[in-house]
This record gives C-alpha cells, sequence and structure tokens, in this order.
C-alpha cells in the first residue's frame, strides 16, 4: 500500500475508534493546545541519511511547541541496512542533540541485534550494544538533550544491583504520572539468529544475553509498578521499542520472545487498576488501540500507542494530566513538509 494511503488508514482508524484527542480547543494559529503538559514520542527515524533533513523539520516542530517538556525516543535510530559505525551513531546522537528539552531513548533492534548483518558491517550485536549504551546514556541517571533531566536508572537503583549494565532501563515522575523505559526490542527480542556473523550464529551467546535481559525487563516492570503505586500516581507509561504482538495469543508465533513481558505487564496493569499508556515502534503504524482487549483479555485501562515511523517522519504529542480521568491523551503531529506523497 502506498505510505500516504497507510498513514491516512493509520489516522483515520485511530479517529474512528475515538481514541484520539480531537475535541480539544482551537488556539488562534488553528493548532490544538490542550491544558497540562506534554512529551513528544517519536521512533523508527530519521532512516538513513536522506531522512536526515526530515527529521530536522520534526525536531523545529517539537521545539516551538509550547507544551512538550521532554522527547522520547523508542528506538531504532538507524535504518535495517544502514551501517552499525561508532560515526553513525555519533552522528545521530548528535542530530538529537538539538532538542531544546530533555532527551530520552531506549535501544531498537536496528541499534545493535541485527548489526550482524553483511550490510550493517557484520558486527557482534552485543558489542555494538556496549558502543550504544557509551554513546547514548554519557550520564547514568540523567538524560541528554539541551535540558537534562534527572532520571532513576535500574543500573543505580537500590535492590537492582543484578541488572547493573541496564543504564538504559530509567524511570521519572512527569505530571503526575510514573514513566518508564524498558529494554524491549524487535527481531524477536534478540532470539533471531546472528546468522551473518563470520562464523555463523552465536546461539548459546544470544541466548544468554536474552536471558539476562529478560530478567532484567520483568524486574523493572516491577520496580515501576511499585513505584507508581507508592507515589499513588495516576497512571503509568511504559515505553520499549519492539512490537510485542500485543493482539496475538500468548504462544503465537508473533509472540516469540515476548510473552513473558506482556504477562507481567498485564498483571500488574490490572492490579495497578489506573490507565497504563504502552509505547512502542517497529512497525512504523501510527495508532491507538486497546489491544488486549482485543485479544481477549479483560484489560481495559491499558492503551497501546505506536509512534509513526519512516516514511512517515512525523511526530505523536501525549498530553498527561493527573485530572483527567483518563490521564493520558493522543494527537498525531503531521509536519507539512514531510508529507509522503507517492
Amino acid at each position: 500500500m502506498p505510505a500516504l494511503s497507510l498513514l491516512r488508514r493509520s489516522l483515520l482508524a485511530a479517529l474512528a475508534g475515538g481514541l484520539l484527542a480531537t475535541s480539544l480547543p482551537a488556539a488562534a494559529a488553528g493548532e490544538y493546545i490542550r491544558p497540562g503538559v506534554s512529551f513528544a514520542l517519536l521512533g523508527d527515524v530519521p532512516y538513513g541519511v536522506a531522512e536526515e533533513p526530515k527529521f530536522d523539520r520534526v525536531i523545529a516542530d517539537i521545539n516551538a511547541s509550547r507544551n512538550v517538556r521532554f522527547v522520547l525516543h523508542t528506538g531504532d535510530v538507524k535504518q535495517g541496512s544502514e551501517r552499525c559505525d561508532d560515526a553513525v551513531f555519533i552522528k545521530r546522537f548528535n542530530q538529537y542533540q538539538k532538542f531544546d528539552d530533555a532527551f530520552i531513548v531506549t535501544p531498537g533492534d536496528n541499534d545493535w541485534t541485527d548489526c550482524h548483518r553483511t550490510n550493517n558491517g557484520s558486527y557482534l550485536p552485543t558489542e555494538r550494544l556496549a558502543k550504544f549504551r557509551e554513546i547514548f546514556y554519557p550520564a547514568i541517571g540523567r538524560s541528554t538533550g539541551k535540558r537534562p533531566m534527572a532520571l532513576l536508572s535500574q543500573a543505580a537503583t537500590p535492590g537492582q544491583a543484578a541488572h547493573a549494565a541496564y543504564v538504559e532501563n530509567t524511570l521519572w515522575q512527569f505530571a503526575g504520572a510514573t514513566m518508564a523505559t524498558v529494554h524491549v526490542v524487535g527481531s524477536a527480542n534478540n532470539l533471531a539468529p546472528w546468522n551473518q556473523l563470520a562464523g555463523g550464529d552465536r546461539p548459546a551467546e544470544r541466548q544468554a544475553e536474552f536471558d539476562a535481559r529478560l530478567a532484567a525487563s520483568l524486574a523493572w516492570i516491577d520496580e515501576i509498578f511499585n513505584r507508581a503505586v507508592a507515589a499513588n500516581s495516576a497512571g503509568v507509561m511504559l515505553a520499549m521499542q519492539a512490537n510485542p504482538g500485543l493482539e496475538y495469543a500468548a504462544g503465537s508465533p508473533q509472540r516469540l520472545g515476548f510473552d513473558e513481558v506482556i504477562a507481567r505487564i498485564t498483571a500488574r496493569s490490572i492490579a495497578f487498576g489506573k490507565p497504563v499508556l504502552l509505547a512502542h515502534g517497529d512497525s512504523h503504524y501510527f495508532r491507538v488501540d486497546k489491544p488486549l482487549v482485543n485479544a481477549g483479555v479483560s484489560l481495559e485501562n491499558l492503551t497501546r500507542v505506536e509512534n509513526f515511523g519512516s516514511p512517515n517522519v512525523h511526530w505523536v504529542e501525549v498530553f498527561v494530566d493527573a485530572r483527567d480521568p483518563n490521564v493520558f491523551s493522543v494527537v498525531p503531529r503531521i509536519v507539512p513538509g514531510n508529507v509522503v506523497t507517492r
């Protein structure tokens, strides 16, 4: 399907479901403004050098917002066929530092798990993850961007010493809600073989990485909800890179690598009983829905928002208001100069 048609279909589907904040009062300039504050959600951009100018327009659009307080990127800072060289990582990191506010990112599969591909440079994925951490998390417990903000990192959280490597798993409070990132990636959460390495896949090493990161993810999800309850938070927002197949049944191929994470989020969301927003990227399809309800799980308080992704280089504004029973309101922001017309 043409990219513009896909974008239109995703917008119309969300509108038909009544899930977008479409009844907001119009400002003088024609922009919809909601009381309270917001954050910018994006991911899967920029994909290659050709999209870097488009992403600069996204940066300018977000910087012009009167409501945005931080920017959250759900991973894939590079295209799947783009090399995983240090220079590419550094170039993208520097571009993200143009944001006027705090910038927070969680790694994507393009950023390390898929770096074994020949056209990515045939890197060992775990080595690339170490380099990604070095570049994108220069200070534990602190975001980047022009106005960095303090974050609680799993690497420095009491009781989480067994997971000290996971500097990318972070937590913060915002507008009465508990917000967090959890390192869960596509490519079956790194269960997909590293089959283009010189010498072939390394299944034992790959499985060990998966097992350790899964343990960290489950411990971090518990920490997030425990802190949300202790703080009497109005809601919880979790961000990850992977589309974990929420609408599919447990044990299905689309859930490979994700069942335990979904089960833990489901159980904790049910117990929490207040609005939970699960943000992710990966499939490049903007949507807002209740996927677990569609999958037969009675979990009306969990909403999924997926950000735009290449070739649709736009962003999503998420308003957070503890006084609103829904807490989170989602507004797609289309950057006019980036509309795909083919």
